[in-house]
């Protein structure tokens, strides 16, 4: 494909991108309007977000696979249509019911676009110039932070909160045009025999998963987790991840193929994804920090983490061409010593805004290397083309089991402190020390040298 045709696709896959990120940024300043349309408990409001982070969990590897299967513009354009159903349905629910289905819905549409796109990368684009476009794409959820809660309060200024996911509606009409026009049709996989057994077994180890560390409570953490609301669900995904195991060893097309896991650039690019996971939770209580440290209000507090915000956004594009020239180990020791170093300020934060922001910028460049490009860099480049997409998937999946055990963590560490102030300080401190750690495991990824050699040498291929 030539130079045209891919800038075209990949500002395809940016705005697709851009517009499921949008959908978690935008929910934020419109719970106020939605509590009271619909008149619901507020302490049920969180499900609009976790319902669909759980439904984008639950689709991600059966849509990978599929655009394995069946080529990358039939499912992506597959999930931009049923992302656009989901819109809908949010944009007509006047109940609770109907909203949480519609959410459900939009995630898991939300769930084939972003590895999908991912996966495109490694199709057109040749190992020299992936690290900077698969940067550019990672830009998108900084991005989608800074624009998002502005194109909110603009929309909730001069119209009903409703009208938020009517604009998705034009944008995926207009992005399944062009992907119909653009993308590669091909299928990469040699099967079209569908792991049905291993996806419904991952489902379920990640939705019980997902349910039970949710309904843990911070301010009585042991009582909550022996109780029937979070142990049994903890119990079913540890039972979902060994029988998972066991029949993926003997599925002939496995939705997550255990051998994946023998290459240790696999291992420990997973255990780093999980680890980002955990600090992009840390991210949520940032605001809390504020409150506690300074004393601001809410609002004041939230354009307190511009630093990070816009660190990720400038950075998540330089890191990209920064990772084609130096590779993925210089890139990911860096990120995670300066996350750790971010972590380490905001441990110091006393009454000082100013650690406080430049806390927040480390992490914001931290972020943009871990977040963006570096780990599905590595993804692309250790497995063959049929693995493409499910590695990019599984990325995903550890990101987010990181970030929903984070929270859990944070939280229970936080409340179970007399003082906030000091529990938040205690917090980002152990959690440098584990930034710092995983620094040091990641000397053992391949150098720039391997990395360029094992290019071109055979993938693994089942």
């Amino acid at each position: 494909m030539n130079t045209k045709n891919n800038s075209r696709i990949l500002a395809l896959l940016f705005v697709g991108v851009l517009m499921g990120a949008l959908d978690i940024s935008i929910v934020g300043p419109a719970i106020p309007a939605i509590e009271k349309s619909i008149n619901v408990d507020i302490h049920l409001m969180s499900w609009i977000f976790s319902i669909y982070v759980l439904a984008n969990l639950v689709g991600i590897s059966l849509m990978a696979k599929l655009s394995d299967f069946y080529g990358r513009r039939k499912i992506y354009i597959l999930s931009l249509t049923i992302f656009a159903l989901g819109s809908l349905i949010v944009a007509l629910s006047h109940n609770y019911n109907l909203l949480l289905f519609g959410r459900a819905v939009q995630g898991f549409g939300a769930s084939g676009i972003f590895p999908v796109a991912s996966a495109v990368v490694g199709d057109i684009f040749p190992p020299e110039k992936r690290g900077r476009t698969l940067g550019l794409i990672g830009a998108v959820f900084g991005i989608a932070f800074i624009i998002g809660p502005v194109i909110a309060g603009l929309v909730l200024k001069y119209f009903v909160w409703n009208d938020l996911f009517y604009i998705n509606l034009p944008i995926a009409a207009v992005l399944i045009y062009f992907s119909n026009k653009l993308l590669p049709t091909e299928p990469v996989a040699k099967s079209s025999s569908i792991d049905w057994k291993g996806i419904i077994i991952l489902g379920v180890l990640l939705s019980s998963f997902a349910y039970g560390i949710n309904e843990i409570n911070a301010n009585s953490f042991w009582e909550s987790i022996v109780s029937l609301k979070v142990l049994p669900f903890l119990l079913l995904s540890i039972l979902g991840l060994i029988f998972l195991i066991i029949i993926e060893k003997k599925a002939f097309t496995p939705v997550v193929n255990p051998r994946l896991f023998m290459i240790r650039q696999i291992r420990l690019t997973g255990l780093i994804a999980i680890g980002t996971g955990i600090f992009q939770a840390s991210f949520v209580f940032l605001p809390s920090m504020a409150i506690a440290s300074f004393g601001v209000a809410t609002s004041t507090a939230s354009f307190m983490l511009l630093p990070v915000v816009i660190a990720t956004a400038i950075g998540s594009p330089i890191s990209g061409r920064l990772l084609d020239k130096y590779g993925s180990r210089a890139l990911i020791i860096t990120g995670l010593i300066l996350a750790s170093i971010g972590f380490v300020l905001l441990s110091l934060v006393l009454a000082d805004t100013t650690i406080f922001y430049a806390g927040g910028a480390f992490l914001g460049l931290g972020f943009s290397i871990l977040s963006g490009s570096a780990l599905r860099y590595i993804m692309l480049n250790e497995v063959s083309v049929s693995e493409r997409a499910t590695t990019q998937g599984l990325i995903t999946i550890f990101v987010s089991i990181g970030q929903m055990t984070g929270a859990a963590i944070i939280g229970t560490l936080v409340a179970s402190n007399s003082l906030l102030t000091k529990g938040y300080k205690q917090v980002f401190f152990f959690i440098s020390i584990f930034a710092f750690l995983l620094a040091v495991t990641g000397i053992f990824l391949k150098s720039r040298s391997r990395e360029l050699q094992s290019l071109i040498l055979p993938k693994f291929e089942e």
